[in-house]
This record gives C-alpha cells, sequence and structure tokens, in this order.
C-alpha cells in the first residue's frame, strides 16, 4: 500500500498514524496476509485454480489410464487406474463441497428498505 493510499485511509478515519506507526501496521497486515489458515477463518482466502486443475487432471489421467489398461490388459496400468480413480473422486468431492458451501456476501451499501 502507497503513503497516498495510507493518507486516504487516515482521512477518512479521521486518525494520523506516524510513519513508524503505518510500517508496523504494514508488517502486521502482510503477516496475517501469509498465514492462511487465518485468511481461510477469516473467509478471505483466494480459492486459487489448484483444486479444479487438480481435478481435470486426475480425471484425464484415470481415462488415459483406463482405456490403456483395458486396450492392453496390462495389470499394472489397471492397478494405476485402481489408485487413482478413489483419488480422483475425493477430489472431485472436495471440489464440489467447496461449491455449494455458503460464502460470506460482501457488504455494498446500506439499503433504506430491505424490498428495494
Amino acid at each position: 500500500m502507497a503513503v497516498d493510499d495510507w493518507e486516504k485511509r487516515d482521512m477518512h478515519d479521521g486518525i494520523r498514524l506516524t510513519p513508524r506507526e503505518r510500517i508496523t501496521l504494514l508488517r502486521i497486515e502482510a503477516g496475517l496476509r501469509q498465514d492462511r489458515r487465518f485468511a481461510r477463518r477469516m473467509g478471505e482466502a483466494g480459492h486459487g485454480a489448484s483444486l479444479p486443475v487438480a481435478v481435470v487432471l486426475l480425471a484425464v489421467a484415470s481415462v488415459f489410464v483406463a482405456v490403456m489398461g483395458i486396450r492392453t490388459s496390462d495389470p499394472a496400468l489397471l492397478w494405476c487406474f485402481a489408485l487413482l480413480w478413489p483419488l480422483t473422486l475425493v477430489q472431485a468431492f472436495r471440489l464440489l463441497c467447496r461449491g455449494t458451501r455458503p460464502r460470506p456476501r460482501r457488504r455494498t451499501r446500506a439499503r433504506a428498505t430491505p424490498w428495494l
């Protein structure tokens, strides 16, 4: 955050911070941003694309191994499929659960009446 942003924040709150207090606050905020568990609790964790990508890659690998295992009748490929498929299902279930979990709403503007 630039100093100009801090000045805008200070003007909004009506409280001015010394440069030392600003640096300390920036360090605290940076430390909190790095704590993934804290961010998850606060509902601000950025849900990366790693889980959907993992599910897609596991599904593609499972289908490929299953098709090749059936075509060649190679027991090693069939065992690879037997190991990959449950892992794919577990990750897909996690993705489904994450997609159906209610997310905290971001507050925009307070409306005068609830029906407007």
